[in-house]
């Protein structure tokens, strides 16, 4: 019987008309930022755990090895954002557009995101483990050696993604679609895709997988 998924919703992000921020309102611990427009600041090392941002925008802003740990996102567009470890744990995402990213070895282990969109970014070694996914959906992204392990994934989807080496150990997936993924590559956790839907050509590429997890041997 033919499976029926839902959709994830789209955030709803209409922000006003913002202010462009000054130097004085570099991101700082615990601090408190309302429409404001960040452009092409240089947060490299920035220390900001538990700052909340709400209807904002970060365009062009460099987060290498930035501790953004407990942050909070709220109606926020980043785009075009750069970084090489950036520390994102336990952070929560709502209602945000993450677009044309380049990020490498981004920690969002323990992290919740809901109704977020993740559109035209390349992120290598993006870690969610113990997150929560909700109305996430990714489209147009290289994923390199994505993280999902004990992950909770409803309503997910993956449009003409690239996916490489993902790991879904011990993750739990409702209505994740798969169908779309230009390349689905799964290294770990090929046992846990229940709930998820794939395409026939995609079970053939992950025969081998389920069968080795199955204890099955492919002989001539």
């Amino acid at each position: 019987m033919a499976q029926r998924i839902r959709a994830p919703r789209l955030p709803e992000v209409a922000l006003p008309a913002l202010r462009a921020a000054e130097p004085s309102d570099r991101p700082s611990a615990d601090g408190g930022y309302d429409s404001l427009e960040f452009t092409d600041a240089g947060w490299s090392g920035l220390r900001a755990r538990g700052a909340a941002f709400l209807e904002c925008a970060m365009r062009g802003c460099a987060l290498d090895d930035a501790d953004l740990r407990r942050v909070r996102l709220t109606d926020t567009v980043l785009e075009g954002v750069t970084g090489a470890g950036v520390q994102l744990s336990e952070a929560v995402l709502r209602d945000v557009e993450l677009l044309d990213a380049r990020l490498g070895g981004v920690q969002l282990g323990g992290a919740g995101l809901n109704r977020v969109l993740i559109r035209g970014c390349k992120i290598d070694y993006l870690s969610l483990r113990q997150s929560r996914l909700t109305d996430v959906t990714f489209q147009g992204c290289t994923l390199i050696e994505p993280d999902f392990g004990g992950a909770r994934l409803e309503r997910v989807s993956f449009a003409d993604c690239e996916l490489r080496g993902a790991d879904f150990s011990h993750a739990v997936l409702r209505d994740t679609d798969l169908r779309a993924a230009s390349r689905l590559e799964i290294a770990r956790g090929v046992d846990r895709l229940g709930g998820a839907v794939i395409t026939p050509a995609q079970l053939l590429d992950l025969a081998p997988a389920l069968a080795g997890h199955l204890g099955i041997a492919i002989q001539p």
